[in-house]
């Protein structure tokens, strides 16, 4: 008998399957200039090979820098913690307001 995979998507197609696939996705949606300050939600879409670990979807965060294409997004995960991820720009939305 083989061993079984734990991947990081081991168990999530069901998750995976409502992103929306990288050939959907149009330019506009691909390169977008973020300020830094700027208020961002992280949404997973497109290319699997990148995105951040799916506990992280529908979070908001603060923008801190950009670092090549993707850019450094602080998110407090509880009341005196807070992680930094690096994402690319693709999985980023602007939070309107």
């Amino acid at each position: 008998m083989t061993q079984r995979s734990h991947g990081l998507f081991s168990g999530r197609s069901r998750n995976l399957s409502r992103h929306v696939k990288a050939s959907k996705l149009g330019i506009s949606r691909q390169i977008k200039k973020l300020e830094i300050g700027s208020r961002v939600v992280i949404s997973p879409k497109g290319n699997l090979s990148n995105i951040p670990h799916p506990r992280y979807r529908g979070r908001v965060g603060t923008v801190l820098e950009k670092r090549g294409s993707a850019y450094v997004v602080e998110i407090n995960v509880s009341k005196s913690k807070s992680v930094k991820l690096v994402v690319p720009q693709l999985h980023l939305e602007k939070l309107a307001g």
